[in-house]
């Protein structure tokens, strides 16, 4: 396999991870990249689809013999997934092969179409007839050459009344779909208050760390909305996206944290964290801080500057060790109830904790599991104008485990972890001799 084919895969296999950036107008700059090929973006284009592509203040520099390299050589193009593996075959069975002259892309223009030095500049308007998802890429068949250039890319779909959609077909639903479930949050959080007043006295800190989690989630959501619906109607978000991502980094370092703080029993419990426990959050917290700074460079740039896929790395190994980590606290817990339970003579009230812990542990691993592994089968397997079902799962699921956790966490009198009959003791004894609670 050669190195171009190994690139190519590699590049597209990356960007099937990552969410589409935050604006389909594009303005970028291209500063000597020798890099045979350049995915600039993927869009899913409706039968009213349009792709604008106009690049400026161009200049080739080439180490190599030839002083001028063809202009030809040099091109945009548009390329579906379902083409992808002619065109690997294509370069398998011609190593010299110039994708350009391949038959399953969609050309653009090339490098000859631009005007003369000194400008050396070209714009122009292209419709796509065949409505599917598409990557924009840019090759470069010119061994040992450098490209400079300024680039500034539109891609939308037209309406049915005219008016321009800058979101690809398959995310046009997302403002109303995050909208809606802000709304969802938002009336969650209500009755998390109501609950906590009613129950004030026996409402624990972690309580109110878990309604400041209710509401960053759905300020997020809000955010999200609003960032999307400004990029669908103008093409960018006007400054939404950087308060979506303010947002975002808030909420997931919460909710890692309550997850990580429930885990270890703190405020319920126990009024401290031990020292592994604390470790703990030392390392989740600072991985969260650079898994969002991750994010950004990710969600705000594209797959055209050098270090994309480093940052898609690095984002996907600090996510695994994270939601790893985070199941220590929960282990440690049920293995010292495990313990405390075979002395202390409280057998009840041990098996409630024991019970609540181990569904808690189930619960966070369905969730990880399905936002990670599911939410990602999904975004793969569905066609292209229906990518909005995955996001949909994902916030479905995520409300899911929300409820479920407060649920099983909520401030009532009487919580598994404090009153129990003490009738129940017998039959709490037995179960806890027939059942070691493995995980």
């Amino acid at each position: 396999m050669t190195r171009l084919t190994l690139f190519v895969l590699l590049l597209l296999f990356t960007a099937s991870f990552i969410t589409p950036t935050a604006a389909e107008i594009k303005s970028l700059t291209i500063s000597d990249d020798s890099r045979p090929m350049i995915l600039f973006e993927k869009f899913g284009f409706t039968q009213s689809g349009h792709v604008s592509v106009s690049v400026s203040s161009v200049s080739v520099v080439s180490s190599s013999s030839v002083p001028i390299p063809d202009p030809s050589r040099l091109g945009f193009f548009l390329m579906s997934e379902e083409s992808l593996l002619q065109v690997v075959l294509e370069i398998e069975q011609n190593p010299n092969f110039c994708v350009l002259d391949s038959n399953y892309v969609l050309h653009l223009f090339t490098f000859k179409d631009l005007s003369s030095p000194p400008g050396s500049k070209y714009e122009h308007l292209y419709p796509v007839i065949s409505p599917n998802e598409y990557s924009l890429f840019f090759v470069n068949c010119v061994p040992e050459t450098k490209i400079s250039m300024k680039v500034r890319t539109e891609m939308y779909n037209l309406d049915p009344n005219g008016s321009k959609d800058y979101l690809p077909a398959g995310s046009t639903r997302l403002p109303g779909l995050y909208f809606f479930f802000s709304l969802g949050y938002l009336a969650f959080l209500g009755l998390w208050g109501y609950a906590c007043w009613v129950n004030k006295r026996v409402v624990h800190r972690i309580h109110v760390l878990m309604a400041a989690l209710l509401l960053m989630k759905a300020l997020n959501l809000i955010c999200a909305a609003e960032d999307k619906h400004y990029v669908k109607v103008t093409g960018t978000p006007h400054g939404w996206d950087v308060l979506f991502y303010i947002f975002q980094f808030i909420r997931v370092v919460l909710l890692f944290t309550v997850i990580v703080l429930i885990g270890t029993g703190w405020s319920f419990l126990k009024p401290f964290l031990q020292e592994k426990e604390k470790n703990v959050l030392m390392v989740v917290v600072p991985l969260q801080v650079l898994a969002n700074i991750a994010s950004v460079v990710i969600g705000e740039t594209g797959p055209f500057i050098k270090d994309w896929v480093t940052w898609n790395q690095i984002f996907l190994l600090v996510d695994i060790v994270c939601c790893c980590a985070i199941l220590f606290p929960i282990v440690w817990s049920i293995r010292s109830l495990r313990e405390t339970s075979k002395t202390d003579g409280k057998a009840a009230r041990n098996l409630a904790k024991l019970t609540l812990f181990r569904q808690f542990y189930i619960v966070v691993i369905g969730y990880l599991y399905f936002t990670r592994i599911v939410v990602f089968a999904l975004k793969t397997i569905a066609a292209y104008k229906y990518r909005w079902v995955s996001n949909a799962a994902e916030e479905i699921a995520s409300l899911a485990f929300y409820m479920l956790m407060f649920y099983m966490f909520r401030p009532v009198e009487k919580n598994e972890y404090f009153v129990l009959d003490e009738e129940e003791e017998e039959a709490a004894e037995l179960a806890l001799k027939e059942d070691d609670f493995e995980l």
